[in-house]
């Protein structure tokens, strides 16, 4: 059972700058945030954050929004009308709560298109974990960037949350790719990547993120019983030998 989530997206200052980015906004705005893996809580070192900030507001800025039919559209619209109301909700509640919007944060008006359901895609920086926006799955095209000063601090904020489902780490150390991805409970890990996914690889999720595993062989444990047998040979068996 798969029960949403709200994955980090840690970033350190020894990764490729614009490889994180392109990995933040592939890990939330290529679907308008609506995907239970959506890398909603970006965690960025503070040596690289304003940088890094400036960068990521720049190319998303840029991003085509329209039919998700079309190849040129790399943003989409909220799926269903109940759901913009509520995006447009927690964007006002991040507002009220002291963060500050560096990008978007209102409705958009999409040529072509008269469904009213778009939303321009929307960066908060300036976040506390604490926040209701970096607590709460908003699924829709909002992200929430937090500053932190070391790995230990990015762990922990990581892990600071009810749910458990994904991660990403942007790293050029490998020894710091393997300890994260140990110490972040997370039922997915990806290392300079953002949402590959394989039917050989199992997935799910840690805490409220829902219990068991699809994909993989681990899926086919969902399906079997398994049963303990305990045979004492030593008393009253015949000597396995002599049957017949």
């Amino acid at each position: 059972m798969e029960l949403g989530g709200k994955s980090p997206n840690i970033v350190f200052d020894d990764c490729v700058l614009d490889n994180a980015v392109n990995g933040a906004i592939g890990g939330l705005f290529a679907a308008s945030g609506q995907t239970c893996i959506a890398g909603s809580r970006l965690l960025v070192r503070e040596t690289v954050h304003d940088q890094f900030v400036e960068r990521l507001v720049k190319a998303a800025g840029a991003a085509k929004l329209g039919n998700p039919r079309l190849a040129t559209t790399q943003v989409g619209a909220i799926t269903t009308r109940p759901q913009h109301p509520k995006v447009l909700d927690y964007i006002s509640i991040g507002k009220n709560e002291g963060a500050k919007i560096a990008l978007g944060g209102t409705v958009a008006e999409v040529e072509g298109s008269n469904s009213g359901l778009f939303i321009l895609p929307s960066i908060f920086t300036g976040v506390s974990n604490r926040m209701r926006i970096a607590q709460e799955e908003i699924f829709g095209p909002v992200l929430s960037i937090i500053s932190f000063h070391d790995e230990d601090e990015a762990v922990a904020i990581a892990n600071e949350t009810n749910y458990g489902l994904a991660a990403g780490i942007w790293t050029g150390s490998i020894r710091r790719a393997v300890n994260v991805s140990a110490r972040v409970r997370a039922g997915t890990l990806w290392v300079n990547t953002y949402r590959a996914v394989s039917y050989m690889s199992p997935f799910g999720g840690y805490q409220n993120s829902g219990f068991g595993r699809e994909n993989g062989q681990h899926s086919i444990d969902e399906y079997l019983q398994t049963k303990s047998v305990w045979i004492n040979a030593a008393l009253g068996m015949p000597n396995p030998f002599s049957i017949r």
